[in-house]
């Protein structure tokens, strides 16, 4: 029986206004839509007074303005940043300028690696003020945030945790309306995997993904993203029982209800769930291993 992910995709907000969320938390999304950032990216605002800034979105002047507003009268103390897509980390450079508050990272976009062009890119030139661990403390006027490094759908993305309302501000790690694109070569499926299952050990009430609405079922909804994640390993079993095959083909049989349009984005994934079962030494590939390969089972 195919696994059903819990999907949630309705969101009622207007761009640039500041929506109250909760007692701690405020949301400003930009209008920047696209097939990867639903209605655009949601910037968060924890706490009253001092505050901290969490992914403050693409290098868009309306928006940045529109944050400006709806922290009229308040101090900004942190900006911090899940990972460093363009979507998420450039108007962390002029929010700074503005408050001269400290942007708060796990460290600049994959190590230097290569963008493989899907996504929105990444943001070569953010490297943090302040670099960030797995486990680490940020403490705030009224409120405390927990660090926890979440490294597949890049390599330096990382959850925030705030302890007073047991919600967590997912990124891109975990989103209600879409799975993630997790795209070699900074995109790591066993590592994405790994993140899954470590977000198991936490029990938070809520998700706040950076796009789209919350998540309330935490650990069920993890728990599909796994399981599909498995159906998806199952499917390339399948289309590899019946001899080598390419990716581009293994795409026409497992996304044929996908538009066309999607299946590049759709081959990434699948790429970065073979890289995963090369590693374990489940299939193999004919030549270097690459996206236009020919892959077997082993």
């Amino acid at each position: 029986m195919a696994v059903t992910v819990p999907y949630k995709r309705e969101l009622e907000f207007e761009y640039g206004v500041s929506d109250e969320l909760s007692p701690f938390v405020r949301r400003v999304i930009a209008r920047n839509p696209s097939a990867f950032t639903f209605h655009g990216t949601g910037t968060y605002i924890i706490g009253k007074g001092e505050v901290a800034v969490i992914d403050p979105g693409p290098l868009d002047g309306a928006h940045v303005g529109a944050l400006m507003a709806a922290l009229k009268g308040e101090m900004v103390t942190h900006i911090l940043i899940t990972h460093t897509h363009r979507d998420h980390s450039p108007a962390a450079e002029p929010l700074k300028q503005l408050t001269g508050a400290k942007t708060y990272g796990f460290g600049p976009h994959g190590g230097g690696k290569a963008e493989a062009g899907l996504e929105e890119g990444g943001d070569m030139d953010f490297t943090p003020d302040i670099k960030l661990e797995d486990g680490d403390v940020i403490l705030g006027n009224g409120w405390t945030v927990d660090v926890i490094h979440t490294p597949g759908h890049l390599s330096n993305h990382v959850c925030f945790g705030l302890r007073e309302e047991k919600t967590l501000f997912t990124g891109d790690h975990v989103m209600g309306w879409s799975t993630t694109v997790v795209s070699p070569p900074d995109g790591n499926m066993s590592d994405y995997m790994q993140s899954l299952e470590k977000l198991l050990q936490f029990d938070y009430d809520t998700y706040w993904p950076t796009h789209g609405p919350a998540i309330t079922e935490t650990k069920p909804f993890v728990e599909a993203l796994i399981a599909h994640r498995h159906e998806r390993m199952d499917q390339i079993r399948s289309c590899l029982s019946s001899g080598p095959m390419t990716i581009k083909d293994m795409v026409k049989r497992m996304y044929v209800d996908v538009p066309e349009t999607l299946h590049p984005a759709a081959a990434r994934s699948v790429f970065a769930h073979i890289l995963h079962m090369v590693e374990s030494g489940e299939i193999s590939a004919n030549g270097d291993g690459d996206e236009l390969d020919l892959y077997r089972l082993t």
